[in-house]
């Protein structure tokens, strides 16, 4: 299934987009660079989409920005999805070469582009319904950012703003964009869900595992080292340290507390804490461990065993077992589980009923087939707005 996340960019970045052709690429005027040059197109060909901004050949140059398609009337450019790459890229925070660069843009294309789509589709409802932000609603927005990030005075939050390379501008119209999507889906989506109690139990029955707690083990480890030899193995030493693990071993299965031992016997960092480690899984045992701990009871001990920088002993302190969970108890979290799957499958719906009932003109045929490829499945979305 296809996770949608809207992206919203502030700064527009160079052309990253894969090769594509388009026939007859609807084209708007924008203001002109400084002239120069580039290759013509051979004749019978269209321009490629990484081929950038096309020009004029009359003597004032005059750049022509590449319409992709037209959503209910509205634009979305070459440049404006060329940004949500960028920054799609930018997410992912790795070095990346020519090839690998190509693919990834192959990869996010599709799903950014029907992104794009889809929070036209929501805005353009929103305004239907006559949603919008107010200077109050921004101001209050603004507030939390300052107290969650300690941004004490303006100063403060305007270079905070500046490091991450967004205008205030910026941030209303993020915000505005967040705001107007969300009050959508409240509206024509969440408010309108029910959970019962029959959808409640029948999750709970049939997902069990979600409400068994792991059962876990806590440890007591007693470590004697064995002094490190450059010269080889000092067998001086090996039988010192294990005769003093016989010693502490005795004294365990005598009765003496086992943290007390630790405290006298072990060089093991979790001496400070009486030996105390965990609490762990099974899974997370070495297999080995594992064996000697099975047959144990809470306060029973382990055979002496050497490792790699000498002999250990283990005490099993405590050992918990699976736990299943009440249904009241978990009432609140399947509440939680069944909204949330019931929210993205109606999510799901509503988008597509929004695209089958929109006017969208494609103009570049290579970015449709890539929609179609991402928006084919009829996946259920987990609508969001990332800064």
């Amino acid at each position: 299934m296809r996770t949608t996340t809207f992206v919203v960019v502030f700064a527009l970045a160079g052309s990253l987009s894969a090769a594509a052709r388009t026939p007859q690429a609807a084209q708007q005027a924008v203001p002109p660079p400084p002239a120069q040059s580039v290759p013509p197109v051979p004749a019978g060909q269209s321009a490629p989409i990484t081929q950038g901004i096309q020009f004029n050949q009359a003597p004032k140059t005059e750049i022509l920005e590449q319409i992709l398609v037209k959503v209910n009337g509205e634009i979305i450019t070459k440049t404006e999805l060329e940004a949500r790459q960028v920054l799609a890229l930018r997410q992912r925070n790795q070095q990346m070469n020519d090839e690998d660069l190509r693919k990834a843009i192959a990869q996010v294309t599709p799903d950014l582009l029907a992104d794009y789509i889809d929070e036209l589709l929501l805005l353009q409802r929103g305004k239907e319904l006559g949603y919008k932000v107010t200077d109050e609603n921004f101001k209050r927005f603004l507030e939390n950012i300052r107290k969650e990030n300690k941004l004490e005075d303006d100063a403060q939050f305007a270079a905070a703003l500046k490091q991450e390379g967004i205008t205030i501008d910026g941030l209303r119209k993020n915000f505005e964009k967040q705001s107007i999507i969300n009050q959508v889906q409240q509206s024509e989506v969440a408010g309108k869900l029910g959970i019962s109690d029959d959808e409640a139990r029948a999750y709970y029955d049939t997902h069990r595992s979600e409400f068994t707690s792991t059962a876990t083990i806590t440890l007591r480890e007693l470590l004697i080292a064995v002094p490190a030899d450059p010269k080889g193995v000092n067998a001086a030493a090996d039988e010192a340290a294990k005769a003093r693990a016989d010693a502490a071993l005795k004294r365990a299965r005598a009765g003496e507390p086992f943290p007390a031992l630790v405290t006298e016997y072990s060089g093991a960092p979790s001496k400070a804490n009486g030996g105390l480690v965990g609490p762990l899984t099974a899974d997370e045992l070495d297999p080995g461990i594992r064996k000697l701990i099975e047959p144990l009871k809470p306060g029973g001990v382990t055979d002496i065993f050497r490792t790699a920088t000498g002999y250990a002993i283990l005490q099993l302190d405590t050992a918990t077992t699976p736990q299943l969970e009440s249904f009241e108890a978990a009432r609140d979290k399947i509440a939680d589980k069944v909204y949330a799957a019931k929210r993205a499958e109606e999510f799901g719906k509503y988008l597509r009923k929004l695209r089958s009932e929109a006017i969208i003109e494609w103009k570049n045929d290579e970015m449709r087939k890539l929609w179609m490829l991402a928006t084919s499945d009829a996946p259920q979305k987990t609508p969001g707005l990332a800064s």
